[in-house]
């Protein structure tokens, strides 16, 4: 009997691989409102976000989180809406947004609240309007939206974070432990026969295919995954 590996454990949901989100402020998204106005009263930082937030009080009372933007300041109102005016930190649907503008947290169905660029110094860019907008993502992959979907203008916060180097590893600890992650991981080939599938041998290699079946168990997960099967084009 071989000892649980750490997919495995992942999986399993113990403390140690569990997120904290008692600690998160919420999830920020796109204010679900047609037609508002909002100001700026905090920007914050949220363990469980790369990019800071901001709290926003719209017209009616109601508070949302939103991403903060490159430049935002406590006071700035937000316009939410078809009218807005093409400025960082309004939301307009993307059929709205002219072409080249830099935009973020771009929804995937409209109404979502936002799932795409939400990730700290990143922003898309609209490329041609149509029956589908089309918009290049940060990666350079071409995706097609609804025009529909709405997306605040502006750069996401936070931009270059990774920059400033980190000199002690407790900080790296404490940076990776707000997101339920190890930041020390140890390389199957290096570990012994009993704790790993990759493990023992007489020097540091698999010593078998690394190439596993995408249904297998977790135990046994491991490695690289069997590519997928090409479908061959009919003629």
């Amino acid at each position: 009997m071989g000892k649980r590996i750490i997919p495995q454990r992942r999986g399993h949901g113990s403390p140690r691989y569990r997120a904290p989100s008692h600690r998160y402020a919420g999830r920020p998204i796109n204010p679900k409102v047609n037609q508002a106005k909002g100001i700026v009263e905090e920007i914050f930082h949220d363990p469980g976000h790369t990019a800071p937030l901001a709290e926003i009080r719209l017209e009616n009372g109601e508070k949302v989180l939103m991403l903060a933007h490159i430049g935002m300041y406590e006071g700035q109102e937000i316009q939410i809406g078809e009218g807005a005016l093409i400025r960082p930190g309004n939301v307009l649907p993307l059929g709205s947004i002219p072409e080249g503008v830099p935009i973020y947290n771009i929804e995937a169905q409209p109404g979502d609240g936002g799932k795409y660029v939400r990730s700290a110094g990143l922003y898309a860019q609209i490329v041609t309007h149509g029956a589908k907008t089309t918009v290049q993502l940060p990666s350079g992959e071409f995706k097609m939206f609804d025009p529909r979907c709405r997306a605040t203008i502006g750069v996401v916060a936070g931009g270059g974070r990774k920059e400033k180097p980190m000199l002690k590893a407790g900080k790296v600890y404490h940076a990776w432990r707000s997101k339920a992650r190890k930041h020390v991981q140890v390389r199957g080939v290096a570990m012994n026969a009993v704790n790993h599938p990759h493990g023992g041998g007489n020097h540091q290699h698999v010593g078998r295919p690394s190439t596993v079946s995408r249904h297998a168990p977790p135990g046994r997960k491991v490695g690289r995954l069997s590519p997928k099967k090409k479908k061959k084009k009919k003629r």
